[in-house]
């Protein structure tokens, strides 16, 4: 028995450990032959503690740390040489990982479809998606609805070909060696849609100008 699984989360419930192990048994399938039973246990609770302090809905805490999780260890693998695919990798830093980064992945995601791949993160994670973003996001037919806020990590900027900073300042993360680019946006926090417009559009613009710098084709 591992750490993880002798001692749990103290406010987790029967429920939660049930999805946390089933979670676990998915990734495990996932990552067969890359990282054991112990390392992806490790990477699952860490990513549930991460959220269970956020104040998120706990329904819905095994589900997000499954999802961070796969994302931390597919940045892992990456870093340790594991996984080589020849995808660039571009991650979008903001302060609550609510606004600005989520479109920015948005955009990113939709035009480089599976040629590229994209991750954000925020200094200090909100709870949820800025609503305005949301719909800013589905004028452009884009659907960011089923995103959340979630802090970025080591491994996971490790694995970045290129980190864009929005606003997060000094406590945005440097690593020797990556490629960092600063946008100056607006914070569409407290805004509304149609002071969210004009800064979804400068991000959509600045997205696929570095999608050009990543020479990743992309829809006209």
């Amino acid at each position: 028995m591992t750490d993880t699984q002798a001692h749990p989360h103290p406010q987790m419930s029967i429920d939660q450990q049930l999805a946390l192990r089933t979670a676990a048994t998915r990734l495990a399938e996932e990552f067969t032959g890359v990282y054991g039973a112990e390392t992806i246990e490790r990477f699952l609770h860490t990513s549930y503690d991460q959220f269970a302090t956020t104040g998120s809905i706990p329904h819905f805490l095994p589900l997000l740390a499954e999802r961070f999780a796969r994302q931390r260890l597919q940045a892992l693998a990456r870093v340790e040489g594991h996984h080589h695919d020849g995808r660039p990798v571009a991650l979008f830093l903001c302060t609550h990982n609510a606004g600005r980064s989520q479109m920015a992945l948005g955009f990113f995601t939709h035009l480089a479809g599976e040629r590229a791949v994209a991750w954000s993160g925020g200094s200090e994670p909100g709870i949820e998606v800025n609503p305005a973003a949301i719909a800013a996001m589905a004028e452009r037919g884009i659907d960011i609805a089923a995103e959340f806020p979630k802090p970025w990590t080591d491994e996971v900027i490790r694995a970045a070909d290129v980190v864009i900073t929005m606003g997060c300042g000094d406590a945005c993360p440097v690593f020797p060696g990556t490629r960092y680019e600063n946008w100056d946006l607006d914070d569409p926090a407290g805004r509304d849609l149609a002071d969210v417009r004009p800064i979804r559009d400068d991000i959509e613009r600045r997205v696929r100008r570095l999608l050009d710098q990543l020479h990743v084709a992309r829809p006209s």
